[in-house]
């Protein structure tokens, strides 16, 4: 069982310390969090997700608060919205059913259709008009954009948090890197892949939150 003990009023306390708002996206979060949830507000997500969620996110749900403070600009917050369920505030993603949470996440690139979309780029020698190039590309990038993105990228996954210039952090619900955190920067032209600590260890919510807290308390001459 993951230990949040102080860790509340630890990141609570850096916004008082001189300089923290130079901290890179403090200046969005504030070093503010959201409200803890209640058990029975926790268990309600989870019946709405249809998954079990991993025991470190969910006990930081539970004591140290459902959103706010956190790497790059924050951990998006989770809330409910009456009859519409629960959503994480700030996601940037196409919106997915439910249901899709409880699918197994796939992992990493769809070779045979990103390769096929890739190789299906308009080439300049192939058009005597540029403005029919220009046409052609922007299909293209289209297409691509809907492989890229197709929601079932991320099935099984939760998006927490954004890292700025379309850039965003995941947290596997489903599967067998359920509880691991992935880095999308598809945005980039690049895909998803599971985010490693110094020692090339897979990261889990934990490790990566802690991390940060400890990184900001040094960066801020709090050292523990």
């Amino acid at each position: 069982m993951t230990d949040w003990t102080g860790v509340r009023d630890r990141v609570l306390a850096l916004a008082a310390v001189p300089g923290s708002d130079k901290v890179f996206g403090a200046r969005a979060h504030g070093f503010a969090l959201d409200a803890t949830l209640t058990a029975a507000e926790v268990a309600d997500l989870q019946a709405w997700l249809d998954v079990d969620l991993p025991e470190d996110y969910r006990s930081f749900l539970l004591h140290v608060g459902a959103g706010g403070a956190g790497p790059a600009y924050g951990i998006l917050p989770v809330r409910r919205e009456g009859s519409a369920g629960w959503h994480w505030v700030g996601e940037l993603i196409e919106e997915v059913e439910p249901g899709m949470f409880a699918e197994v996440f796939p992992g990493g690139a769809d070779p045979v259709a990103t390769v096929g979309i890739l190789g299906e780029r308009p080439l300049e020698e192939e058009f005597d008009d540029p403005a029919d190039l220009d046409a052609a590309l922007e299909a293209w990038e289209e297409r691509l954009g809907e492989v890229q993105y197709d929601p079932r990228r991320t099935a099984g996954a939760l998006c927490l948090c954004d890292e700025g210039c379309g850039l965003m952090v995941w947290l596997v619900v489903t599967g067998s890197e359920r509880g691991r955190m992935w880095r999308d920067p598809r945005c980039n032209g690049t895909d998803l892949h599971p985010m490693r600590d110094t020692d090339g260890l897979p990261l889990d919510f934990a490790s990566w939150y802690l991390g940060w807290l400890t990184t900001t308390e040094a960066a801020c001459g709090l050292d523990r």
